[in-house]
């Protein structure tokens, strides 16, 4: 049986919290289009952010290791698909709405400069001239104005949700870009979800690639309560197997734990505090979604653990300090020079009149590793051809 847009959005309100965001409740789209007759908006919306060019160039932007110290770490693009899958397990646990929430996590680095969240520091302090770079900002810049695929309009021209959600991800009341969405309100719980998600994703798959790198050894992580308990089942189940299974299974157990202490925790909040609707959500004067007391303190022991062992390993700070050159020359470079930039990039200063700057930092950020390495080497290896 073939089932159309309103079967679906009926579906959704047979079958979800009261507190979920049905899309048929959609504050809708910046430009009005005409709906799909299979999809819904948030099914649309996940679609679209798949299929632009900023999804795609995440395959080459860094999570912790730059692409070329090996083909099987993390990249920005994996975390994103690690994190909208632990996105979809809690907002299905929740009774929530999985397509926004996926939405959402699919997007919620788009607007990431290449080399991490070390290039994204130099591009703010380059930028703090000109209003600053935040790459949440960034990421609703990307949706909204850098991606060029409709005759129509600019951008994805997303649903206010995604928007909102993208744009309140992590600490926002004073981000100048959350003002269109009332930053008094907190977003759908949906969004909320996504931002805990993100955190379960890279502390595990960092444990992972810095264990798997051999710069985070057994006796730092056991400093570690997560990861103990997490080891100890582990140890439990493989039996000496192969050290990458036991690794694996460690993993894997990290992440159990944490998602299953927010669903726990988010479950019961809500049933506190009355939640019965989106609003009540939106209302509440704090974020509903976070882990429990103990839970929060073990997550922050293991973040405090990655900062010192990983996050400021002599070869991270390396690469860290190299990319900030290469992106601070090559912010001079276009900004001395625009013509240096591809015509429709240039375009977008001297015919549509925006700043240069600003131009430049989006051009910059929507570089991949490789791209920005080879670029530096174009403009400045007097053996490399241009």
């Amino acid at each position: 049986m073939q089932r159309t847009r309103q079967d679906l959005e009926e579906l959704e309100a047979r079958t979800l919290a009261p507190c979920a965001m049905l899309s048929r409740h959609s504050r809708g789209r910046r430009i009005a289009e005409p709906e799909h007759p299979m999809r819904t908006c948030f099914q649309r919306d996940r679609d679209r952010i798949i299929h632009s060019a900023a999804f795609r160039r995440l395959e080459y932007k860094t999570q912790v290791f730059v692409n070329h110290e090996g083909d099987y770490y993390r990249t920005r693009l994996t975390h994103t698909m690690e994190a909208a899958q632990v996105t979809r397990t809690i907002a299905r646990a929740l009774g929530l709405n999985e397509e926004l929430a996926e939405a959402i996590a699919l997007a919620h680095d788009l607007g990431h400069t290449p080399f991490g969240h070390a290039g994204e520091r130099v591009l703010d302090d380059l930028m703090k001239p000109y209003g600053g770079f935040d790459h949440n900002a960034q990421s609703l810049r990307t949706v909204d104005w850098i991606e060029v695929r409709y005759p129509e309009f600019r951008g994805l021209n997303l649903t206010f949700e995604v928007r909102e959600g993208i744009i309140k991800h992590s600490h926002f009341h004073d981000r100048p870009a959350a003002r269109e969405f009332d930053p008094s309100t907190y977003p759908c719980l949906e969004a909320q979800v996504v931002d805990l998600a993100d955190e379960i994703a890279y502390l595990a798959h960092d444990v992972d690639d810095g264990a798997k790198a051999g710069m985070l050894t057994a006796e730092d992580l056991a400093r570690s309560h997560l990861y103990r308990e997490a080891n100890a089942q582990a140890k439990e189940v493989s039996r000496g197997a192969d050290p990458r299974v036991e690794r694996y299974q460690t993993v894997r157990r990290i992440i159990d734990a944490m998602a299953t202490d927010l669903v726990a925790t988010i479950a019961g909040a809500v049933e506190r505090e009355g939640i019965a609707s989106v609003d009540d959500v939106r209302r509440a004067g704090r974020a509903l979604a976070g882990f429990s007391p103990a839970m929060a303190e073990r997550v922050e022991e293991l973040k405090q653990l990655m900062r010192e062992r990983l996050y400021r390993h002599y070869r991270v700070v390396r690469m860290t300090e190299k990319a900030g050159r290469v992106l601070a020359r090559l912010f001079d470079a276009y900004m001395s020079e625009p013509r240096q930039m591809p015509l429709h990039v240039l375009a977008r200063h001297e015919r549509e009149g925006e700043d240069l700057a600003r131009v430049v930092a989006d051009y910059i950020a929507g570089m991949t590793d490789r791209f920005a390495l080879d670029e530096y080497k174009k403009l400045f290896d007097p053996d490399e051809r241009v």
